[in-house]
Formats: C-alpha cells, sequence, structure tokens
C-alpha cells in the first residue's frame, strides 16, 4: 500500500481572480471511498469562470474550492470495503453524484436530478471540491477502468468526449445527415469527432477563430466557416445543428442555420436571464429545440470508442502543463484563439 501523505498540491479558487496552487489537507476516506493518484486533468471553462468571475452561471464561489472534474489516475488505495477498482487500477473519473429533492426529474435521466453534485461546483453549498490535486479521495462509482491499451493522456478528454456524445444522442438518427456545429472550443472539436464517428454525411464547423476551426478540420468537419459569414451559416440548411459557443449569436446562427423539420441541440450553456433568438423561425420550420447537459452513463462508450480508435481525440489536446505551472496553464485556457483542451500533469 502507498503511504500516503497527510497534505497534498492542488489548484483552488478562492475569489474572482485568485487562483493559487497550494498545499490541502487529504481527506481521510472512508470506507467506499478509494485514494486515486491523479496523472492528468482537464481545464474547463467552469474551471476558468470560478477563476475569472467567481463564478459559473449561477453557481457562485462563497469559500474557496479545489477546482478540476476532467481527471484520471491510478489507484493506490482500493476502497476499505472492497468495493471499486483495485490498487494499480488506471481509472477515469465520472464526476457526478445524482441526487434528488422535491423537485420532480425523469429518475432514468440522472444528469437532470436537482440535487445533483458535480466535482468541482458551487452549486450547492458546502461547495463540492474538485480533483485537481495529487491524490484524490473519491467515492469508488466514480470510478471507470480504462481498456487495455488506453494511455492515461487520452483518456483524460473522457469526460468532455461523454458531454459531446450526450449531446450528439440528442440530435438522433444522425448517419448519413447534414451536420452544423456552431462553436469550436474542445466541446465543439470533440461534437465534430461525435458526428463523424456517428456517420454523418457532412459536418460544418463554424468559430470566429482559425485555430479552432484548424482542429474541427483534423477531427472530421468537411466544411468550416467564420462565425461572422452569416449568410453562409443560414445556407448550411442542416439537418441538425449542435450550438456549443453558449452566446446569443450562436443561438442565432444555430437557428437560421437549421433547415425546415430540423433539430437544433443546444449545448453552450447561455448567460442566465433572457436571449433574443429568432424564434419565430423555430415555428414557421417546425424546428425541434432540445437542450443537453453534462451526461449520464455515455463515458462507458467513450471509453470504449477512444480504445478502439473509433473516436479521435488527440488534436483537441493543444497544451500541457505541469501542476506547479497551474496558473501559466488557465491563462493559456483562457486564450480561445490560441488553445483547445490544455492538461495539466501532476
Amino acid at each position: 500500500m502507498t503511504e500516503l501523505p497527510s497534505r497534498t498540491l492542488g489548484v483552488v479558487a478562492h475569489t474572482a481572480g485568485d487562483l493559487r496552487v497550494e498545499a490541502i489537507a487529504l481527506t481521510p476516506p472512508g470506507p467506499s471511498d478509494t485514494v486515486v493518484e491523479i496523472a492528468y486533468g482537464g481545464i474547463c471553462g467552469s474551471d476558468l469562470h470560478y477563476w475569472t468571475h467567481g463564478a459559473a452561471g449561477e453557481s457562485i464561489l462563497k469559500a474557496p474550492m479545489l477546482l478540476g472534474h476532467e481527471v484520471v489516475g491510478t489507484v493506490v488505495q482500493q476502497a476499505a470495503d472492497g468495493g471499486g477498482p483495485g490498487t494499480g487500477t488506471r481509472v477515469a473519473v465520472h464526476p457526478a453524484t445524482p441526487g434528488g429533492n422535491s423537485l420532480r426529474y425523469p429518475t432514468d435521466r440522472p444528469n437532470l436530478s436537482p440535487g445533483c453534485t458535480y466535482l468541482g461546483s458551487a452549486a450547492q453549498f458546502p461547495h463540492t471540491h474538485g480533483a485537481f490535486t495529487r491524490y484524490a479521495v473519491l467515492p469508488s462509482r466514480m470510478l471507470r477502468p480504462l481498456p487495455d491499451g488506453l494511455p492515461l493522456r487520452t483518456a483524460a478528454v473522457a469526460e468532455p468526449a461523454s458531454v459531446a456524445w450526450h449531446a450528439v444522442s440528442r440530435a438522433g438518427e444522425v448517419a448519413g445527415k447534414n451536420a452544423l456545429v456552431i462553436g469550436c472550443g474542445p466541446i465543439g472539436a470533440l461534437v465534430v469527432s461525435v458526428l463523424r464517428r456517428a456517420g454523418a454525411a457532412a459536418i460544418t464547423a463554424v468559430d470566429i477563430h482559425d485555430y479552432p476551426l484548424a482542429i474541427a478540420r483534423e477531427l472530421g468537419a468537411t466544411t468550416t466557416l467564420k462565425a461572422d459569414d452569416t449568410d453562409m451559416i443560414a445556407a448550411v440548411d442542416a439537418d441538425i445543428v449542435i450550438e456549443c459557443s453558449g452566446n446569443r449569436f450562436g443561438l442565432e446562427s444555430a437557428i437560421r442555420g437549421a433547415t425546415r423539420g430540423g433539430r437544433v441541440v443546444l449545448l453552450g450553456l447561455l448567460p442566465t436571464g433572457l436571449q433574443p433568438a429568432p424564434l419565430s423561425l423555430v415555428v414557421t420550420r417546425e424546428l425541434e429545440v432540445v437542450g443537453s447537459f453534462r451526461f449520464n452513463d455515455e463515458i462507458d462508450a467513450v471509453l470504449d470508442a477512444l480504445a478502439d480508435g473509433s473516436l479521435v481525440v488527440e488534436s483537441v489536446i493543444s497544451h500541457e502543463f505541469p501542476l506547479r505551472d497551474a496558473l501559466a496553464a488557465f491563462a493559456v485556457a483562457k486564450d480561445a484563439a490560441a488553445s483547445a483542451k490544455v492538461l495539466l500533469a501532476f
């Protein structure tokens, strides 16, 4: 058994603009907790928002919080109750803990459970600490053993790829369809890759920057357009549109780029409050507009697809930084014109 330290380095958001790499206490594991030595962690948009704004949407920092939910590593101490993966197993992490309260939700869609917590999220208080730390104590049920031959570095993209996979599943039948992806940050780029694997006949990718469009082409986009080319976007006439930008201009382009009777999936998280949109087109074109939020068990299929090579993700990993340089890593990840998925190496 690995001798564990009492303290370990972690990436902690204190308030807006105050991000620190600091020593934190290692939480004593409970009977069903596993200790994982983290190898890689991907910086997510929500991590950036906690750093820059002190909030991610309506989840507001009220106390210092350990960030990070896109993590992979190796089990160094199996759960005391004997459950979960054994010591030495390489694992990915499903960061959600579904939970209910008095509000209704469809029980076959636990991602919608109103009491759900997520690693590195300030949605609840006390906050749910994340796993950007050398050693993480995690419930064994969160862990997914990696298929043989799947590198930990590639598996670090499994969580955001699962978000993309879920969004594509919300689009319905994809094979042979004309698809449009608005916004090609890491999630949008992964949506392109999932669409390609699912057999989309054509994939048009849209972004404001050249760099993410180049990545989208590497991952399977057949056409790329700049976000300000609104006439060309409207002319795509897509059967399926997946909106990943999370802004009202992307929402407008998504609606205008959809064919009559098409489906628009809203994946990018729009700002809270009212958003202007050409909803008359939703009516006159009989568009189906659906939301997509996180994922459920798609991570299992994603890991298999990464292992067999049918889901290609390497191009989306643009940078890697050691833990001690986390502040520099966050600054690079913030620059959407020059980075995609930025990994921390622990």
